[in-house]
């Protein structure tokens, strides 16, 4: 059983940073391939960022490539580094981990609850203009 919970969310101008954490529990945190995903108002839940097992390949959706960075160390932690934010990037920002499918395989996920093994319960971005 692993536990993810989010932190770091928050009110930020345009332009910003914010850095995201998901703090996990469970012995087999090392296991599970993570990944960050959000919902925006009115809009469905979306991929943002996903990290391998072992944190040596990255993915990112097109519209926060070369502005987001995901990290994972071995203290069981996933985090998300975000510079020059914009509006349309406020929303609910969610930790998530697989134990089965590749970080490519996140990379390609709608983000549907049943899409991954275990989520967390998100935390609020929101970026002004």
């Amino acid at each position: 059983q692993v536990q993810l919970v989010e932190s770091g969310g928050g009110l930020v101008q345009a332009g910003g940073s914010l850095r995201l954490s998901c703090a996990a529990s469970g012995r087999t945190f090392g296991r599970y391939a993570m990944g960050w995903f959000r919902q925006a108002p009115g809009k469905e839940r979306e991929f943002v960022a996903s990290i391998s097992v072992r944190g040596i390949y990255e993915y990112y959706a097109d519209s926060v490539k070369g502005r987001f960075t995901i990290s994972r160390d071995n203290t069981k932690n996933t985090d998300l580094q975000m510079n020059s934010l914009k509006p349309e990037d406020t929303a609910v920002y969610y930790c998530a981990a697989s134990s089965s499918l590749s970080a490519q395989a996140i990379s390609v996920l709608r983000g549907s609850a049943g899409d991954m093994d275990y989520w967390g319960k998100g935390t609020l971005v929101t970026v002004s203009s």
